[in-house]
């Protein structure tokens, strides 16, 4: 037998396995919309989404995670700056996922889905078709293409009938407001998300493009009801607003550029008075600049990122700086 003829009867024994024990739901299995709060790392920004498919009748209590991705791939690094990153599907108990989310300080808020059981069996069997190793895999995108979209996109398609929401949440906002919410409008983080996002972060979002945020899933779903009969979605749920990140005006962005300020002012002043320039003031600064800006055009032309481009907010720091030095430059 051959391996490629062996590796296609893996397979197909794979779904077919996969096939027969979506079917072993029991009537009173339960479909959970699980969203996590943001953790304590950086990447754990803007929450999570998962699938809780609980059916104690058969002890079955998994979660499936379109969220997880390897630091140990080839060449990762690389790759992430490209936008070329592959997450996959994962599936865990609800437990060991409780136990890694208190672990990152996260809290986990849910809602009970208001399926049938031939939805919650096509739901079931759709996850594990996509767990399997061919398919488990696909191309990360921060917008487009996420752990809360792929949720919410695999539920829509289990549904026999369509849902809608009342939910309207930030009608006007855009990309940035959006993600300056979650982020903190002082922090640093908020700071490079502004240098680094061009006119395509301040495009106005309006219906489902905001789904890519899982809080704004929770909440269309939170207020989604079914067209056919008018159903609420949601049986029962334990939600609450996530909670904005506070960031100290010692460790801000502004306070940091009031600082930077004062010193090119400080040393204008300084060779001003011994009428004389302090080249190394502009190399120091401007190499730093120099990179941010060959990082922005890199990932602007060569990269998938699709919000990344160059913007007047990448003024900011030369401007602050040719404000700092122009007291030598007049007075001189």
């Amino acid at each position: 037998m051959s391996h490629k003829l062996r590796t296609y009867i893996i397979g197909f024994c794979l779904l077919c396995a996969a096939g027969m024990q979506a079917q072993i739901l029991s009537d009173s299995a339960k479909v959970w919309l699980l969203t996590c709060s943001p953790g304590n790392q950086t990447y754990m920004t803007f929450g999570h989404t998962a699938i809780r498919i609980q059916d104690q009748q058969n002890r079955i209590d998994e979660v499936y995670n379109y969220g997880t991705f390897d630091f140990n791939t080839d060449n990762f690094y690389w790759k992430f700056m490209r936008g070329e990153t592959w997450y996959e599907l994962a599936c865990t108990s609800m437990a060991r996922f409780r136990m890694e989310c208190q672990a990152s300080d996260r809290i986990i808020y849910s809602q009970e889905l208001n399926l049938n059981i031939d939805e919650k069996k096509n739901l079931y069997h759709a996850l594990r078709i996509n767990l399997q190793p061919e398919n488990k895999e696909y191309l990360y995108n921060f917008v487009f293409d996420n752990c809360a979209t792929r949720a919410y996109d695999i539920i829509l398609q289990s549904c026999s009938t369509p849902i809608e929401s009342d939910y309207e949440g930030f009608t006007d906002g855009t990309y940035r407001s959006f993600l300056r919410h979650y982020a903190g409008s002082l922090s640093w983080f908020n700071a490079g998300i502004n240098l680094l996002f061009g006119y395509q972060a301040d495009h106005r979002m309006k219906s489902d493009e905001r789904l890519f945020l899982p809080e704004e899933v929770m909440y269309y779903i939170q207020n989604s009801h079914r067209t056919d009969n008018g159903a609420p979605f949601v049986l029962q749920s334990d939600i609450a607003p996530f909670e904005p990140p506070h960031t100290p005006w010692y460790a801000s962005w502004p306070f940091g550029l009031i600082l930077y300020f004062l010193f090119v002012l400080g040393m204008s002043y300084y060779d001003h008075r011994r009428h004389k320039w302090s080249w190394w003031v502009e190399v120091v600064a401007g190499i730093p600049y120099l990179l941010l800006l060959l990082l922005v055009g890199f990932l602007t032309f060569f990269s998938c990122h699709p919000l990344v481009g160059f913007g007047w907010r990448l003024l900011i720091i030369p401007v602050t700086h040719l404000c700092a030095r122009l007291i030598y430059i007049i007075r001189w």
